[in-house]
């Protein structure tokens, strides 16, 4: 038996079967979150004073009090009902979840709190999709990981695994216990209210594309497998179900990024994508003014491929076999990926979500090589913006090839 039929095999008695969805199940109800809105507080400047923590930090319980009290006159004043509340010492804001009566309409409550002297601003909660989705039933299967040689990634491993690099995975409820996954990471983290869950299966799948372990004899080899990840739970199915829609709101996507930050994150992968969102726009302008490196997943149905792949500084990634994208979109491998699933399984994957995770993964590679806080993408000559990943992690020229700067560099290395 040749050693593809034994790799094909294997594979498939790992893949649990995926059954198409039902013609009934078609419409999928979205979460409740078209009546929320975020207002934000101003957070006092931090300044020491003795026998006591800096002003405006998590532990500062007479400061937090007394924007609460703010919130709920604020609220009162309103007709609002206040659901949630989060700290943003980063940006200097505390983020008041608030809910809008049915007698008024969210824009004009957001239009009547932003003219309010104690509110520095009040926005809509947004709502964002995963870009990425199941292998159905019946779809072909491939033996191999599609990075395995087009990317040559067994040989980029010999220069670069990661090691050093932590990586933010901001998606829904990582299996940290996988078998290919376990002992990867740093944190694991939730900041999803009301959406009690397990593993899931989209961030389950992104963080194996990243960081799956490599040598292992199981499952799959991570772009990265040395680096350290964070689970960050901001997204949740709709439906404990496959191939549905994985969905983030805007306070849980700000949680997330704002730990990610705050946990010195050299790359933050999001493989989501909606409208633009202020509060988070302030946030991912502070990690790219940190050197992060922040990778997302562009959308072609949305305006300038959705947010926040449309920030000036993110890379945006999509599958590379969309026909056609703008300047400046990266494309990376997207299709028929094979990678970590909930329930300690391997699936087949496809979707700009898991190009994005390629790329996350590769940038951690080039942080850990070329040691700089701004890596360079390289493309491949005629390819449409297609990633040429041994050249983004070595120097390439006329005169010394991928297979000669591999070689240069592993000598190095020894």
């Amino acid at each position: 038996m040749s050693r593809l039929a034994i790799l094909l095999g294997a594979i498939l008695a790992l893949c649990a079967p995926v059954g198409l969805a039902h013609a009934q199940d078609a419409t999928i109800q979205q979460p409740s979150t078209n009546r929320q809105i975020l207002v934000m507080l101003r957070l006092p400047a931090p300044h020491f004073r003795p026998n006591t923590s800096y002003s405006g930090a998590y532990g500062d319980k007479a400061s937090a009090s007394a924007r609460r009290r703010i919130a709920a006159a604020i609220a009162r004043r309103n007709g609002l009902t206040i659901e949630d509340s989060w700290p943003m010492p980063l940006i200097g804001v505390d983020c008041f979840v608030m809910r809008v009566p049915e007698d008024n309409t969210v824009d004009d409550m957001v239009t009547r709190l932003n003219g309010d002297r104690q509110v520095l601003w009040a926005q809509p909660m947004q709502l964002y999709h995963a870009q990425g989705s199941m292998q159905s039933e019946g779809d072909p299967l491939y033996a191999v990981q599609p990075a395995a040689s087009a990317w040559r990634l067994a040989d980029l491993h010999r220069v670069a695994t990661g090691r050093g690099i932590t990586v933010a995975v901001i998606d829904s409820k990582v299996e940290a216990s996988h078998p290919d996954l376990i002992g990867q990471f740093a944190a694991s983290r939730d900041f999803v209210v009301g959406h009690p869950s397990g593993a899931e299966q989209h961030g389950t799948g992104i963080a194996g594309v990243i960081g799956a372990k490599s040598g292992n004899a199981l499952g799959i080899a991570g772009v990265a497998p040395g680096a350290r990840m964070l689970a960050l739970r901001a997204c949740w199915q709709v439906r404990p179900t496959v191939a549905v829609p994985t969905v983030c709101d805007t306070l849980s996507l700000a949680k997330a990024l704002h730990f990610a930050i705050d946990s010195d994150a050299k790359v933050i992968n999001l493989s989501l994508s909606g409208p633009f969102d202020p509060l988070l726009a302030r946030l991912v302008s502070i990690a790219l003014s940190r050197h992060v490196s922040v990778v997302a997943a562009y959308d072609p149905s949305l305006p300038k491929g959705g947010f926040p792949a449309s920030e000036a500084g993110v890379v945006a990634v999509t599958d590379q076999v969309l026909p056609s994208r703008p300047a400046g979109v990266y494309g990376a491998l997207g299709r028929d990926v094979p990678t970590t699933q909930a329930g300690g399984k391997w699936y087949f994957v496809n979707g700009s979500s898991y190009a994005a995770a390629h790329v996350s993964g590769l940038l951690a590679l080039t942080r850990e090589e070329r040691r700089t806080a701004s890596p360079r993408i390289v493309t491949a000559p005629g390819a449409r913006g297609n990633i040429d990943a041994c050249a983004t992690l070595l120097p390439i020229s006329t005169n010394c090839d991928c297979s000669c700067s591999l070689q240069i560099a592993v000598a190095k290395r020894r």
